[in-house]
């Protein structure tokens, strides 16, 4: 349940973060306004406060784990919103972040 918990947190908070970080793209590169800076800015809030839910109590370990999630996450982000297809390469990368997260978060430990 634990690492269901984790994968479902990490799936939220780079929603925040990558749909945040879209909004404020969007409010200043595509010229949709402060509202959308804003609102980017609110997500990005909300993502700080979603990674301070993760039952790994090691700040270092989360922000380096959920690096992984925002590679795979904001190509994945960039296919569904914007028409982005990954070539082989942009999947093998992210396919190996995943492995690193969970090897960083999920790997047996002796402590």
């Amino acid at each position: 349940m634990t690492v269901l918990k984790s994968v479902v947190l990490f799936a939220v908070a780079a929603l925040f973060e990558i749909g945040g970080a879209w909004l404020v793209w969007q409010g200043v590169r595509e010229h949709r306004g402060l509202l959308w800076i804003g609102a980017g800015v609110v997500a990005l809030g909300l993502y700080g406060f979603v990674a301070t839910l993760q039952p790994e109590a090691h700040f270092g370990r989360i922000l380096a784990a959920y690096g992984g999630v925002f590679v795979a996450g904001s190509l994945a982000w960039g296919m569904a919103v914007d028409g982005f297809r990954p070539d082989r390469w942009d999947i093998a990368g992210a396919l190996i972040c995943v492995l690193g997260v969970a090897v960083i978060m999920y790997a047996p430990r002796g402590n």
